[in-house]
């Protein structure tokens, strides 16, 4: 049997398409943002932005995969997917970044300041 811990590692908060959040928000797990959000996103596991969202505000991830809309600074600590339908506009600082075809990025990026943090 799976402890407590592994499978709150695996749940998913759900912000579903037509929900708008003015407010910061925080999540210890994983989330998945179909909503507005106007406010800070601060999530200690992956992070899904689909098509339909919107963030303003500074979005803290592990691991981002990206296919919305975000205006802000972005640090992602592991890894961050541009999807072809993703706007970015803003800096962003990751370790590791896959911009695909059709993606759209306003901003300047550092890599070396994310694997700076990783190994201190």
């Amino acid at each position: 049997m799976a402890s407590k811990k592994e499978l709150h590692s695996e749940e998913v908060s759900i912000i579903s398409g037509g929900v708008k959040i003015d407010g910061n928000l925080f999540s210890e797990g994983n989330v998945r943002i179909d909503g507005i959000i106007n406010g800070n996103v601060s999530v200690n596991g992956n992070l899904t932005i689909g098509d339909s969202s919107e963030i303003h505000g500074e979005v803290i991830a592990r691991n981002l995969t990206h296919n919305g809309k975000i205006q802000g600074k972005v640090k992602i600590s592991d890894r961050l997917r541009l999807e072809p339908r993703s706007v970015l506009k803003g800096d962003l600082i990751t370790k590791f970044l896959i911009i695909e075809e059709g993606a759209i990025f306003d901003g300047s990026s550092s890599m070396s300041e994310a694997r700076q943090k990783v190994g201190e």
